[in-house]
């Protein structure tokens, strides 16, 4: 049984004394694959190191994560848009071709102040996925409303994508899956005793809909919550889905991995 890890900051400072045990430990677990999202300019660097350590194991996204747009974002974009030319043109980020658009979308968590610039910059990155064929790594929160407003614009000509981190309730869950080809991202939350995924993903999403990921070095689940999170931790969350969907294990990781294949079109 083998699984892929669709989101893991791997390339971030918490990872930085013991990758490869991180790698090694990820691979005994049964993870096959892990995309790596990009949050900002200073992080390509480091996505680059990462994949160029681990050819055909680590797989890099290019974006700007909400969280990072600031007044500079359209140079920011101007510098991370060259990334996305075909990798014989620019042979960056260790060789690897870039997977998707992310991560990217909307964050009003905690305040409003760069609204107007994340809804620029969040379409302007949605033009690119259009453009370049590629999916979307979206990051959602508390601006659900302004984020499908925008996608729906695009609907047509988008390729799929994934909701990273989804938490949300079922009537969420649908308005976001209305989108042909994306797909939910679950991760350690779904094992929180506190969670409601448990309960309302299979009442409202089908199996088929659904991708793995960790979000490491964040959201570790149970049993290892409050600690670093990695890729290897991924099993907790197969084992959850597999209880609440009730189906195997394997059953978990067969669909998720062609639902991946099915979004990425990566091949095994």
């Amino acid at each position: 049984m083998n699984f892929i890890d669709t989101h893991a900051h791997l390339d971030a400072e918490e990872f930085r004394e013991d990758l490869p045990e991180v790698i090694a430990r990820a691979r005994e677990a049964g993870v096959s694959k892990v995309f790596l999202p990009c949050v900002n300019l200073s992080s390509i660097p480091t996505m680059e190191e990462a994949c160029r350590s681990f050819p055909g194991y680590l797989y890099p996204m290019v974006g700007l994560q909400p969280e990072e747009v600031g007044a500079d974002w359209q140079e920011v974009l101007g510098q991370m848009k060259r990334y996305l030319a075909s990798k014989e043109e620019h042979p960056m980020l260790g060789g690897a071709e870039i997977l998707a658009v992310g991560e990217v979308g909307l964050d009003f968590y905690w305040t409003r102040e760069f609204e107007k610039e994340q809804l620029a910059a969040f379409e302007e990155q949605v033009k690119w996925a259009v453009e370049y064929r590629l999916p979307l790594m979206i990051h959602c929160r508390k601006a659900q409303n302004e984020l499908l407003r925008i996608l729906k614009l695009y609907r047509k000509n988008l390729v799929g994508g994934v909701f990273h981190c989804f938490t949300g309730n079922g009537r969420e869950a649908l308005e976001l899956l209305s989108l042909d080809g994306f797909m939910l991202g679950i991760g350690g939350v779904s094992t929180f005793k506190s969670s409601h995924l448990r309960e309302d993903l299979p009442a409202h999403v089908p199996l088929s809909r659904i991708v793995l990921e960790t979000d490491s070095p964040y959201m570790a689940p149970v049993p290892h919550r409050g600690s670093r999170n990695e890729s290897g931790f991924l099993v907790s969350v197969v084992r959850q889905l597999a209880e609440s969907y009730g189906v195997s294990e394997e059953e978990v990781a067969r669909q998720t991995n062609e639902n991946v294949r099915r979004v990425f079109h990566l091949e095994e």
